[in-house]
């Protein structure tokens, strides 16, 4: 009787280590395309409190504060609406410094009649919004880490009501009704219509790194690095088995993750190309699609 012969173990030199995970990662500008640039200028100037920074000479517009660009503009007179259920953007969300800055935002938009949501999500508070093409928008405050709860590696999170008057309490005195977004204000976090929870965890968790910091949403997952509670928000309440977007809608164009520096950006660029993706040289670092060919650009800050 032969005895079978077990294969064997790999050499210690055949072992390779797992790619390491993005680290410093923080979220840069939102590329959004609009049918009417003017429109969406004053609305994101005059209704959200940024500021207009440049009309690009490749017909960009970059809104923002400070020196920081939050959201770009891409014209396109004859885009389509999304098709309804397809991939792509739910919302991007600017994140203020403080509940005095959320409060000066809530304000403008009473005053100018704008519909809105607002909820408490135990780890910061929020505002909703969309802009004239019906881009989803979130402007929100976040609560101090410290009181943020964490449990088997993931983070309490709720969508429960917010009083409006009380963020309206700590409106600060004297301030004008048309005081613009404070410094340090930036894009906190996406969140994205997807087609499938399982590949957007295999792609954004599994293969890109981030970690997740709560899957507790029915039809939602959220991840992040470095135990933010949460850098992109995926779901598929609205989306679910759909395909990606046509080119050529109004809507998301791509989104920027910001890495610390170049040798963090050829970090993740081997990770990526060791999973089999398709990487593409841009400006700065990388571009990468998702399973529903939505665009990230993986840039080093500054």
């Amino acid at each position: 009787m032969n005895t079978p012969v077990s294969a064997p173990p790999p050499a210690a030199s055949d072992l390779q280590p797992a790619p390491p995970r993005p680290t410093g990662l923080g979220m840069g500008a939102v590329r959004l395309r609009v049918r009417d640039a003017a429109r969406s200028v004053a609305f994101y100037t005059q209704t959200i409190g940024l500021g207009l920074l440049q009309r690009g000479t490749d017909g960009i517009v970059r809104l923002g504060v400070g020196q920081r660009v939050i959201v770009e503009l891409e014209e396109a007179r004859e885009a389509r609406p999304r098709p309804r259920g397809s991939a792509g953007l739910f919302h991007v969300a600017i994140l203020v410094p403080d509940r005095p800055a959320l409060a000066v935002v809530l304000r403008r938009l009473i005053a100018q009649g704008i519909r809105l949501g607002a909820s408490d999500h135990i780890v910061s508070e929020a505002l909703y919004l969309d802009d004239p093409d019906g881009n989803g928008i979130e402007i929100y405050r976040d609560r101090p880490a410290a009181s943020w709860k964490w449990a088997g590696g993931t983070v309490e999170m709720a969508t429960n009501g917010l009083d409006l008057r009380d963020v309206l309490a700590d409106l600060p005195a004297g301030a004008p009704a048309e005081q613009p977004m404070p410094a340090g204000t930036r894009v906190g976090h996406v969140h994205l219509q997807v087609g499938d929870l399982a590949i957007a965890r295999r792609f954004y968790v599994d293969t890109l790194g981030l970690d997740v910091t709560t899957d507790r949403y029915p039809g939602a997952l959220f991840v992040s690095a470095d135990g933010y509670h949460h850098h992109l928000g995926l779901n598929v309440w609205q989306s679910r088995g759909a395909g990606a977007a046509s080119a050529d809608s109004i809507g998301l164009v791509h989104f920027e993750l910001l890495l610390p520096d170049a040798a963090a950006v050829e970090a993740l660029r081997a990770r990526l190309t060791a999973a089999g993706e398709s990487v593409v040289p841009v400006e700065g670092g990388f571009a990468v699609a998702d399973p529903w060919g939505i665009r990230l650009h993986v840039l080093a800050e500054g």
